[in-house]
């Protein structure tokens, strides 16, 4: 049985390693709402309101959650400025009647969102002393959040409550193996990368093959 106690002052030492994690996700979901928007031909402030809480979303409730202000955001009033310069800049490069690339695109802007933000909220949480099985929901919740609260605000049933495909579960797969490779002695950066493309390709691999998770309770 594999022992998941984590080492958590590894995970400390590793500010740079988590703040790279955590920007490339904060990119990654405000591009997938970026393009949603654009998609669906909002003006300026829907783009951007659409970009800001689907960037930022996830990690938000993640600091609530875990009661650490200021909120990531916050303290670190760069990203909300990146967020600005993609909702004027990348709009322009969008030609938005190729519906399916776009589609594509957001799909992996998504999957790649999903990935990077199970890791760090999972990283975050045990970095808050929570236990093993917490921090893997942690990074779940701050790895979906994002994404359900972009479908809502494009007034739609948040994608992940009701087509099937697996979502979350590629999250809490990526985040179990993540710990389980720490605790196997594997460096933070190796687990990391791994835990995150085991979440993103895992998540791309459901979309191309049409995987699906069956009705709870099975259907008789």
């Amino acid at each position: 049985m594999v022992n998941l106690n984590v080492s958590v002052p590894s995970f400390v030492n590793l500010e740079a390693l988590l703040t790279a994690i955590e920007v490339a996700a904060t990119i990654a979901f405000a591009m997938s709402g970026l393009i949603e928007a654009v998609r669906r031909r909002m003006d300026i402030i829907g783009v951007f309101s659409v970009t800001f809480v689907s960037a930022f979303g996830g990690g938000t409730l993640r600091d609530v959650l875990l009661d650490r202000r200021p909120l990531f955001w916050v303290e670190n009033p760069e990203y909300v400025w990146l967020v600005l310069v993609l909702t004027l800049v990348t709009p322009m490069l969008l030609r938005t009647r190729q519906h399916r690339l776009t589609n594509k695109l957001m799909e992996l802007a998504d999957a790649l969102g999903l990935g990077l933000f199970a890791i760090s909220g999972t990283s975050v949480a045990l970095i808050s002393g929570m236990p093993e099985i917490v921090a893997v929901i942690m990074g779940a919740i701050t790895a979906a959040f994002g994404g359900v609260a972009r479908d809502v605000l494009c007034n739609e049933i948040p994608k992940v409550f009701h087509d099937h495909r697996p979502y979350t579960l590629c999250a809490l797969i990526g985040n179990t193996l993540f710990l389980c490779l720490h605790a196997l002695g594997a460096t933070p950066e190796l687990s990391a990368g791994i835990g995150i493309a085991t979440v993103t390709g895992l998540r791309l691999l459901s979309l191309a093959y049409h995987w699906r998770i069956p009705a709870w309770p099975p259907q008789k």
